[in-house]
């Protein structure tokens, strides 16, 4: 109450709340806001996965690890697809307000589309190579140095081509920056819905039948959990990458 009162007193210390000048602006702000709150929401779930739950998982006895599983997992899986589709959707529609800004620049609107169709281009051909590469294999193919060698090889040639493909006197830097870590988190949301999702489907629905009727889970859930997890590492260090600083958006 006291509070209240002095702040009321002095007009400099009640609370006020404005939007900013223009409907650009503010559609700008809202984008990076919510970039952040849904890529932190994202961000966490993996750093989740990979840090805490896979090795704890691990840890567990087998038979407690088939109750907990699908009571933890559809949840968890809800908010993590959920919000890395947010994410990029939003990521996206920043990327492109960048796009025609540059295009306006240089005078030729049609640069908008031939800019974003190379960037898509080039990281839809770069997640094939890194597809093949998260695959279960044997022998040399699953080495973790040819897996770490072969996506970073696949990453830094991406990087470079949108970057030389895109570049120019009228672009920005924001342009540039989510080039590529915008092309980093297009890997991951195929990743978290092409691969992991498709893959934790499978896997509750098995823990659940398991767990409800004491079935051992099919012969085919070794491989899927090893590919979940093989994908879920790949995603895990571009994800580090640019919260390094790698990317604007």
């Amino acid at each position: 109450m006291i509070f209240y009162l002095l702040a009321i007193s002095f007009p400099e210390w009640r609370p006020h709340f404005s939007f900013l000048d223009t409907p650009h602006a503010n559609e700008m702000m809202a984008l990076r806001w919510l970039h952040l709150v849904f890529g932190i929401i994202w961000i966490g779930l993996l750093y989740f996965f990979n840090l805490v739950l896979t090795p704890a998982m691990k840890k567990c006895d087998p038979q407690l690890r088939i109750k907990i599983y699908p009571e933890l997992m559809p949840g968890a899986m809800g908010w993590f697809r959920s919000s890395a589709l947010v994410t990029v959707i939003v990521g996206l529609r920043y990327f492109t307000i960048h796009l025609s800004a540059d295009a306006k620049l240089a005078g030729d609107r049609s640069l908008i589309g031939n800019w974003f169709g190379w960037w898509l281009l080039v990281w839809v051909v770069a997640y094939v190579f890194i597809y093949g590469l998260q695959l279960p294999a044997k022998g040399i193919l699953d080495s973790p140095w040819v897996r770490v060698t072969g996506v970073s090889a696949v990453v830094i040639a991406a990087s470079w081509l949108v970057l030389a493909l895109n570049g120019g006197l009228n672009v920005s830097n924001a342009h540039l920056a989510i080039s590529v870590g915008g092309g980093l988190g297009l890997v991951m949301l195929l990743n978290t819905w092409g691969v992991i999702w498709r893959v934790q489907k499978r896997l509750i629905a098995w823990a659940r039948t398991s767990a409800e009727q004491g079935v051992p889970m099919p012969p085919e859930a070794d491989r899927l959990m090893r590919w979940n997890y093989l994908t879920a590492r790949t995603s895990f260090w571009p994800r580090a990458i640019r919260d390094a600083g790698c990317s604007h958006v």
